[in-house]
């Protein structure tokens, strides 16, 4: 009955034009397959029954008003917690028992950097939507403000697809267009171009006042399994990890880089291939997640530094800290 109720609901609401056919379809196959993922693994799914409620709520208000964000957008903690939200719901998904955070000496360097007013980078790889929770969730029990108050570059997909939005609203995040779509439309190019220089001015903002802490995913995108069916980070921009050198140079207060490795594939897996379109299928299971904080990343010293060619020395970089969180992935 309460399972019936919340999948009458959707129903109702579909039939009444309230939610487009499309996404009513995604929204309960997720269900269905989130609801599954606990049964098997002997957890409680009455659980689900009011987070897929408030999420429907939070869907229908996003297809009848959407929300815009601005190219640095604060965490809405009230009049609703999309912070608390966004952890409660991906919460069940994880498996604490088979979960680690490795690194925990790099992870200290930088909390304690943040508290000192210094400013952090961090350079990482990207597997699901649901990252930045997975962060938080993770750095709960040890450091949970440095997960809670994190900053997260965030491509054009969280915050236009009514299926993540809600649980965008709960980041601060500097929202940003990859090149992976800047040209898509391509009328709309200049004016993304200009969003883009608004929200590096903001973040050059943000960092000269100090004690924050940056999540960046030079890939500009999700890692994805490759023809073997394995699992590979993606390659990093060259000119997107020299935009934030540049930034952290301008800035006031110290800005120190560190690698993070990620490994959350499973919580959401992203289609197997990049898709334009917004509205993909959502599907999870449960089960452990890993953390890596790796070493300080000396920006103007790695192998290659002394390359004449100015875009040499860029890729040279680029494929240092692209090892460096490769090899730290690896591990997990």
């Amino acid at each position: 009955m309460l399972l019936m109720g919340f999948l009458d609901q959707l129903k109702e609401d579909t039939a009444a034009g309230l939610i487009p056919e499309k996404f009513s379809q995604i929204f309960q196959q997720f269900y269905l397959n989130y609801t599954h993922e606990l049964e098997k693994h002997g957890e409680e799914s009455a659980v689900l029954e009011p987070l897929f409620s408030t999420f429907l709520q939070l869907l229908k208000k996003q297809i009848n008003s959407p929300y815009t964000f601005q190219p640095y957008h604060e965490k809405i903690r009230d009049p609703f917690d999309h912070y608390a939200f966004g952890l409660d719901f991906i919460r069940p998904l994880i498996d604490i028992s088979s979960s680690s955070i490795s690194g925990m000496e790099y992870l200290e360097e930088i909390v304690t950097h943040v508290k000192n007013g210094s400013n952090i980078i961090l350079l990482s790889n990207h597997q699901t939507e649901a990252d930045p929770q997975a962060i938080s969730l993770l750095l709960e029990p040890v450091y949970p403000e440095l997960g809670e108050n994190m900053i997260f570059v965030a491509g054009e997909r969280v915050t236009t697809d009514p299926l993540a939005v809600p649980f965008s609203l709960g980041r601060n995040l500097l929202c940003i267009y990859s090149k992976r779509y800047i040209d898509h439309p391509p009328e709309l190019k200049l004016q993304k171009q200009m969003h883009n220089k608004k929200t590096m001015e903001l973040m050059s903002e943000l960092l000269s006042r100090g004690g924050k802490c940056i999540y960046v995913a030079p890939s500009g995108g999700r890692d994805r399994r490759n023809k073997e069916g394995v699992i590979e980070v993606a390659p990093f921009d060259p000119q997107s990890i020299e935009m934030f050198n540049l930034m952290a140079k301008k800035a006031t207060h110290p800005t120190f880089f560190y690698t993070l490795a990620l490994k959350t594939y499973h919580l959401l897996p992203p289609p197997e291939t990049i898709q334009v379109e917004l509205g993909e299928t959502r599907r999870t299971s449960r089960g452990g997640i890993q953390l890596s904080f790796g070493p300080r990343i000396d920006m103007d010293h790695y192998e290659g530094y002394d390359n004449p060619d100015k875009h040499e020395r860029r890729m040279k970089r680029a494929m240092h800290i692209w090892n460096q969180v490769a090899r730290d992935y690896a591990t997990l």
